[in-house]
């Protein structure tokens, strides 16, 4: 039995095969067969070439750089500053214009704060105390702005009362205004420029049209009837993420302004245009929650005709703006030009320098 199945198996190594073609004369299954074929082809064209356009190569490795400028000016008259004007050097944070920026809308100011003593804000628990003991020296109030000096600070007939600190006093006791102090800022406009590159095309673009008329950028603003000026009102730009300009500049958020490339560098590179969106990307809590907002504080230093130094303290409310790049270019893929085709030699070497040693 074994040596049968080794003599088949040795015999069946000089076999030769052929294939046999049966020629149905059927006219139902010649169709079927022949609209099998147009749907596969079909496919091929529409959706893989057309749609898909798998003939061509991609690059998703985009290079970008943002630089931002924003404009407009406010005056106002207030009891703790007076009468002031505010340009774009007192409320644009930092001033360098980069892809994350920050517009002051309110604020909270305490002027003339000096390092001395003086009572800790009534406000904070852990300045709270009936005797001196509750104040051990030289101990940081957690959440507080000083350190103690060991007395405890209580007005007549009043049992508790807040320990004193050694800080930058007065400290601060102000609450946030009910209407935001640059609630015109809604006016300002933000002027993007956005320059990318495909470093695998070696393909370079910007946002601002390449057009020689001077007048365009002092007059265009960003709409559905200019999509490719690249200067944006602020109250245009919140109201379209869905929010309301003075609830967001009362007490602060964060907005994003995506900009998407979608390039078909087959095409003239006049037609490489970019398309915006715009998002709110803080999360907002209901009522007048804690958690609300965007804030922070930063001081303006000065010093008297002693020498002695004091500043301004300012809580800052307002909108950040955080700009965002993405982009893909496309270009023709040339394997089958180089390597398939007749002529491919031809391409190649046009294509590809070969340097040899002599």
């Amino acid at each position: 039995m074994g040596q049968a199945s080794c003599k088949g198996l040795y015999q069946s190594l000089f076999d030769y095969k052929t294939e046999k073609y049966v020629i149905a004369k059927n006219k139902k299954v010649g169709l079927l067969y022949r609209l099998l074929q147009v749907s596969i082809l079909t496919y091929l064209v529409v959706w893989v070439f057309l749609v898909k356009k798998s003939y061509q190569d991609t690059d998703t490795s985009l290079q970008s750089s943002i630089i931002t400028k924003v404009k407009g000016v406010i005056f106002t008259n207030t009891s703790e500053l007076g009468e002031r004007l505010w340009d774009v050097a007192d409320y644009v944070i930092p001033p360098q214009g980069e892809n994350v920026f920050f517009v002051i809308t309110n604020l909270v100011v305490t002027p003339n704060q000096r390092q001395e003593t003086c009572a800790e804000n009534e406000s904070i628990p852990d300045a709270v105390c009936s005797e001196d003991s509750d104040c051990p020296p030289g101990e940081p109030v957690v959440t507080g702005n000083g350190v103690r000096t060991g007395r405890c600070l209580r007005a007549e007939n009043m049992q508790r009362g807040t320990c004193e600190i050694f800080a930058w006093c007065p400290v601060e006791t102000r609450s946030r205004p009910e209407k935001p102090l640059l609630g015109k800022a809604e006016d300002f406009t933000i002027y993007i420029k956005n320059f990318i590159r495909f470093p695998k095309f070696n393909f370079s673009k910007t946002n601002v049209l390449d057009t020689k008329d001077r007048a365009y950028l002092r007059s265009c603003r960003f709409g559905p009837k200019d999509p490719y000026c690249p200067i944006f009102r602020l109250g245009s730009v919140v109201s379209w993420t869905g929010s309301d300009f003075q609830e967001i500049a009362l007490q602060g958020g964060v907005i994003g302004i995506q900009i998407e490339w979608d390039c078909d560098l087959d095409k003239a590179p006049s037609e490489c245009n970019p398309r915006y969106y715009f998002s709110r990307l803080d999360r907002r809590f209901p009522g007048n929650s804690v958690s609300s907002g965007y804030n922070f504080r930063f001081a303006k230093y000065y010093r008297d005709e002693a020498g002695v130094e004091f500043r301004t303290l300012i809580k800052a409310y307002g909108i950040r703006f955080d700009v965002l790049v993405n982009g893909r270019g496309s270009f023709f893929c040339d394997l089958i030009l180089i390597y398939f085709i007749k002529k491919s030699h031809f391409y190649r070497n046009k294509k590809f320098e070969e340097v040899r040693r002599k």
